[in-house]
């Protein structure tokens, strides 16, 4: 049931379609009191929307928070905070279970507090999509999806029986079982709906658009359907499932102006690296990106996801397309209700939504591409908006990368009983991976009929190539198998593994060990080519140094050509039957032939069918028998679920802020730290302090898992904070990985951390620019405080971290522009004050009083990056979760 305000503005009304009526909120009697919306972008129109059907109804929400978007387009910057509510909510397991983690211990701590267990169920529909886990541990055989679905449930056993006791337990909580889909397609294909419907207090129903945020942050790829969401952290998804609204500035729209078409030969990979490297060169963070202009009609609905699924990686909260035929089509294909659509549409052109090309909407500042410029391009080696152009691939690597890596000889390696040379650049992992890509038909399709035409030339992978398809939603299955395109890729290697993220979220599983240890006992840096969205450092496999972006084809083509260091454009990619040099240019189809592919072999029955029974899982799923239950059984000594100690000790009312004094920095970081780099999700070490606290509950190495499929257990993330293998501490120069001093003693992190807190000292982190960008990690900021970190101190944040570092009580602090640790000569020795917390306001300037280590002081001026009053709330109750916790004993 919808909850709505007192509508004090008049402007709900009766949409009526195909003869049923629909209560909704009309722009068109707002502009009456706000006045005109017309050049309003699409986004803010949804915005628009949240704050008439939520005006006056009790939740912080007024007249002048409408008032406040329709003017934005007289003065289009970021300003009035607002609260917004999306209508649902979207988990993967990575981030799903800790929130389920978080909600069980919440059921427990408001009991506690002498309130309502009942009260800890969503209020807004949720749905996790199980597709983080499974891991190429088998390839290049038939039997490959098999096996690992196999050992993916032998390793994920209590995490699977947790998830489907959430299921059964909460309300509002559906799971969608492992081997379907990556979330993002799932939500593309089945779960969003463009218009949502629901029946409100009198219970006529209430239409209003799809929107929804989630615990990944390629949430954003529903954008393409019209639909507005973005990555969020997992605290803040909590806080979202609860009724808490998410607290925001009415954001800047950069509008991106889309003209010409594609040529001949180019992908929407292609296209999205362009995007990004565009929109990070003109600087998005924290702004929302909006697509208009004649060459959006040229874009299927598929290429728009693609583009809206990178937000994250150009920066944006979100890159929104409007409604269009072509939305309709899509929604049709899927097999989408024809009720649905009909709604879709008559909301859409009722409420001013409906995209045309030569609408021109209001921006902050704008920027535009003619998408005939495109060109075939990768990016690489470790972010994804470093494009490079195909035919430079092997200069950059080459030359800086040579430079970088001082290029060393090849060394001889034995694979398969044969010796093969394997030395920098080579290719070791082609994996067409990803929601990114494998959502898209068309670069799917064109990977196909790459593998046919090489197949049919008698081209395969070099040897020492872990190939591997790992498709986002079962449908693609379907297509490629009634093509006959599968078995070409099979023929290739490139055999079915799993529906997951796989080798995009690092789990690309192990090497051949002869390959692993001549890699890592010889300093070679090992390449890798995937249709991911990330690449960053210690990200995709511990033995791979330079990872590539690149289109599902162009995979396939590196895996035959087994290297990076030569130009793929011009030198062959092998030898056919006859002993004839084989171009790239040979087995590359045209686009008339995947259009022909797609047309005969993808058909609304192919989804129907899948998503019938989307909930139901395979045998394995079924097996899993649990029962409902008010509270949850921990079971002691977990090393996958365990109570957190977020609640421990907790009262209704909130102590005060204390100030900060003498804290020690834990890490002195540069630019462009990932949540990666804080908070790993790939494979953990054996000497490492989470390695070792497995190995002392006798966890055996084999059975490590990952830090991801760990997140459920405090003890094991804690010590994985700040350990990813390529992470560099200033502190410890020419070191990589999670170390640090204490009293000039190099330790672990983690060790380093425990001393602090024995001690009774604080501690805070110091970085660079772009400080947590990536994925929408809550465990970034978990094992931050946990560790002890009071505060961060930064040149700049991405948007979720900084949400998820106030929503578990961490100060985030800005250097004043132009100033850096460098420029104020910080480092490891200093100690650091901040004080005055008590009383801190948003976006305050505040001062810190520096020690350094021969006893001068100094004082810099930092700015809290706590942007709203609603944070600032959320800060002084030790985090949004304690907030919501008080709030909900005591209602």
């Amino acid at each position: 049931m919808t909850q709505v305000g007192q509508d004090t503005l008049g402007t709900r009304s009766t949409l009526t379609v195909d003869g049923k009526d629909y209560a909704y909120y009309s722009f068109a009697k707002a502009e009456k009191t706000i006045g005109d919306i017309s050049r309003l972008p699409f986004s803010l129109k949804v915005l628009l929307e949240n704050m008439l059907r939520f005006e006056d109804g009790g939740f912080t929400v007024s007249t002048d928070d409408a008032q406040a978007i329709a003017d934005w387009q007289k003065n289009p910057a970021t300003g009035k905070e607002i609260q917004y509510r999306p209508a649902r909510v979207l988990l993967q397991d990575f981030t799903g279970v800790p929130c389920v983690v978080d909600l069980a211990a919440m059921r427990d701590a408001i009991s506690k507090l002498g309130g309502d267990t009942a009260k800890i169920n969503p209020q807004v529909p949720v749905n996790l999509v199980i597709d983080h886990s499974v891991m190429v541990d088998e390839f290049g055989h038939p039997k490959a999806f098999e096996h690992n679905v196999e050992l993916e449930y032998a390793r994920n056993a209590e995490r699977y029986d947790f998830l489907k006791w959430g299921s059964k337990s909460f309300k509002n909580f559906s799971a969608v079982p492992p081997g379907t889909g990556i979330c993002h397609q799932v939500n593309l294909e089945y779960i969003g709906k463009g218009v949502w419907s629901t029946p409100g207090a009198d219970g006529q129903m209430v239409a209003y658009p799809d929107t929804c945020v989630g615990t990944d942050s390629h949430t954003t790829m529903i954008n393409g359907l019209g639909v507005l969401g973005w990555g969020v952290g997992g605290i803040e998804a909590e806080a979202a499932m609860l009724g808490q609204p998410v607290s925001m500035l009415i954001p800047e729209v950069v509008g991106f102006k889309l003209t010409g078409a594609m040529a001949e030969g180019i992908t929407a990979t292609d296209l999205v690296l362009t995007c990004v490297q565009m929109l990070r060169n003109v600087g998005v963070v924290g702004r929302f990106v909006e697509f208009y202009g004649p060459g959006v009609s040229n874009l299927s609905l598929a290429d728009r996801a693609t583009i809206a699924n990178m937000a994250p990686e150009y920066g944006a909260t979100c890159g929104f397309f409007g409604i269009d035929d072509k939305t309709l089509d899509y929604m049709r294909l899927t097999g989408r209700p024809e009720e649905t659509i009909a709604l879709v549409e008559a909301y859409a052109k009722e409420q001013g939504m409906w995209f045309t090309p030569e609408n021109e909407p209001v921006f902050t500042k704008t920027l535009d591409l003619d998408m005939s410029s495109v060109v075939p391009s990768l990016a690489g080696p470790k972010r994804p908006q470093d494009k490079v152009i195909l035919s430079e691939v092997d200069e950059l690597f080459n030359g800086d990368l040579k430079t970088t890596y001082k290029k060393d000889a090849a060394v001889r390696v034995a694979v398969d009983g044969k010796d093969h040379d394997i030395g920098d650049g080579d290719v070791v992992i082609a994996a067409i991976t990803s929601c990114t890509n494998t959502s898209n038909p068309d670069v799917l399709i064109a990977a196909g009929l790459v593998a046919k035409k090489a197949h049919e030339k008698g081209l395969l992978p070099k040897p020492w190539v872990k190939t591997s398809l790992a498709p986002g939603s079962q449908v693609v299955t379907d297509y490629l198998v009634k093509s006959g395109l599968q078995d070409d890729l099979d023929a290739l290697g490139f055999d079915l593994v799993g529906y997951g993220c796989t080798t995009c979220i690092g789990n690309s599983g192990p090497l051949a060990p002869p390959i692993s240890k001549a890699i890592n006992g010889n300093d070679i840096v090992a390449a890798s080519v995937l249709s991911g969205n990330r690449n960053f450092e210690g990200r995709v496999s511990p033995d791979v140094r330079a990872n590539f972006l690149a289109s599902p084809p162009l995979v396939v083509a590196y895996a035959i050509k087994g290297t990076v260091t030569e130009d793929i454009t011009t030198t062959p990619l092998g030898q056919d039957q006859d002993g004839n040099d084989v171009m790239l240019a040979d087995v590359w189809p045209t686009n008339e032939e995947v259009r022909e592919h797609r047309e005969a072999n993808i058909d609304r029955d192919m989804f129907e069918t899948r998503y019938a029974d989307v909930y139901k899982g395979d045998e394995h799923w079924q097996a899993i028998k649990v029962e409902a239950s008010d509270t949850y059984q921990w079971r002691p000594g977990s090393t996958y679920v365990a109570n957190p100690p977020y609640f421990d000790g907790m009262s209704m009312t909130p102590e005060p802020v204390t100030d900060i004094v003498d804290a020690k920095p834990l890490a002195v970081l540069g630019d462009s730290v990932t949540t990666d780099h804080i908070s790993p999700a790939g494979a953990i070490k054996e000497d490492s302090p989470g390695g070792e606290y497995l190995m002392s509950n006798q966890v055996a190495k084999a059975d490590f898992n990952s830090y991801g499929s760990r997140r459920g257990n405090h003890e094991v993330m804690m010590r994985g904070t700040f350990a990813n293998i390529r992470i560099k501490n200033e502190m410890v120069p020419g070191v990589e990985g999670g170390y640090t001093t204490y009293n000039g003693e190099q330790m672990a992190i983690y060790d380093a951390a425990m001393k602090h807190k024995e001690e009774g000292t604080p501690l805070v982190v110091i970085a660079g620019k772009e400080y947590g960008t990536g994925s929408s990690r809550d465990w970034a900021a978990k094992g931050t405080v946990l560790l002890g970190v009071r505060a961060v101190i930064v040149e700049s944040y991405e948007r979720i971290h900084r949400s998820n570092l106030i929503g578990m009580g961490v100060l985030p602090l800005q250097f004043a522009e132009g100033e850096t640790r460098k420029t104020l000569g910080l480092d490891g020795d200093d100690t650091f004050s901040i004080k005055g917390l008590a009383d801190l306001k948003p976006g305050q300037d505040i001062e810190v009083e520096v020690t350094h280590a021969n006893g001068e002081t100094a004082t810099f001026t930092a700015k809290c990056r706590i942007d709203t009053a609603n944070e600032m709330e959320y800060y002084k109750h030790g985090g949004i979760l304690q907030y919501v916790l008080r709030n909900l004993a005591a209602a």
